[in-house]
């Protein structure tokens, strides 16, 4: 059973990495489906996929943390997200290799970012947590998205 101070998140894979982002900004998990494409839009912005009859916009994360593109397979989802930035709340597709599980992490377990080390760059991570199998990396959503991403996703929507 979760204790008070554990925080719930939603694992993925892109490839072998494992990360992580807060239920709590997760409105649903959908079976991949081809996003509608929107030109001049920057290259991981996908385009907008249908969630329940009003368009979101789609970004592939892969493209995103600068990591190589693969195609979408049977175990491709797309995260829907409702993430709060400064002036407003922005919902947003996430393309994902795949989802793992929801998982609980205590406040302990989380450590810092680490500075060096990693192929993405490390400002978009909130923390980490070691396991067994490695390391499940925690996203910083409203990092991820800069103002600039922020602004072109409104404006796809």
């Amino acid at each position: 059973m979760a204790g008070a101070a554990d925080l719930q998140f939603v694992t993925l894979g892109l490839g072998a990495e494992v990360f992580a982002v807060p239920v709590s900004h997760v409105r649903e998990i959908l079976d991949y489906q081809a996003p509608f494409a929107i030109p001049e839009g920057p290259n991981y912005l996908m385009g907008l996929t249908d969630v329940r009859g009003r368009g979101t916009p789609t970004i592939d994360l892969r493209l995103k943390l600068g990591l190589p593109p693969v195609p979408p397979n049977g175990a491709t989802r797309i995260l829907v997200l409702d993430v709060p930035l400064e002036d407003r709340v922005l919902s947003l597709g996430l393309i994902a290799d795949r989802v793992i599980e929801v998982v609980a992490f205590s406040e302990g377990q989380v450590e810092a970012a680490p500075d060096i080390g990693v192929p993405w760059r490390s400002e978009y991570i909130k923390g980490v947590v070691r396991r067994e199998s490695g390391f499940v990396v925690i996203f910083d959503l409203a990092r991820l998205l800069t103002s600039q991403d922020a602004a072109a996703l409104s404006q796809a929507a």
